[in-house]
């Protein structure tokens, strides 16, 4: 089974092309304009196995909103689209990840609707070239376009920077396990009969 989707988005804001392999190794080239933004994908990629390539021209000259946004838009079109019909897989995922002194949560469920739980308490306005309201813009944006149930959690921190990284990478590590084969099982894992 080929789970790969290649997704792209093009408007006056932005230029999206994204290729995700849900089976890869966690191999990527990202290359979205934000430097920090690149680090964070990065993240989520190598820590889920996925291998994910990368390339938006945005409109940074504005900010970095459209172009982090978009992104969160183009990825869940195509975690969707990689799942298909959801036939197979564990369906729910959750990982809780720490790093240094800052502990994180993250519980999805590809469910078929979308919903984004984020408590991160952030205090500085900005990560190197992102500004931190956008890490809610993007899992809200993953969450709505992938049509899946995101909840994400700092537990325990006190460094932006590591609260960010955490929330990626267990994002990463959660959906990796949610995408994964159960063999016990053909169908959706599902009392509706299809998700």
């Amino acid at each position: 089974m080929n789970r790969t989707a290649s997704c792209a988005r093009k408007t006056k804001e932005t230029d999206i092309r994204l290729t995700l392999n849900l089976d890869g190794t966690g191999k990527t080239q990202i290359h979205t304009g934000v430097g920090f933004f690149d680090h964070m994908l990065d993240g989520f990629a190598r820590h889920g196995l996925f291998d994910l390539e990368v390339q938006v021209n945005g409109d940074l000259h504005v900010d970095c909103h459209h172009t982090i946004e978009d992104t969160g838009i183009v990825l869940g079109q195509a975690i969707k689209e990689a799942v298909g019909d959801k036939a197979g897989i564990k369906r729910f995922g959750h990982f809780i990840l720490p790093m240094d002194e800052t502990l994180a949560l993250c519980a999805l469920d590809l469910s078929g609707r979308p919903y984004l739980g984020l408590d991160a308490g952030f205090t500085a306005d900005r990560i190197g070239d992102m500004d931190t309201q956008m890490i809610r813009e993007f899992f809200y944006a993953v969450s709505y376009s992938a049509m899946m149930d995101i909840h994400l959690k700092i537990m325990d921190g006190t460094n932006d920077h590591h609260k960010a990284e955490v929330l990626f990478k267990s994002f990463g590590k959660a959906l990796d396990m949610a995408t994964m084969e159960e063999p016990r099982i053909k169908e959706a894992w599902t009392t509706k009969g299809s998700l």
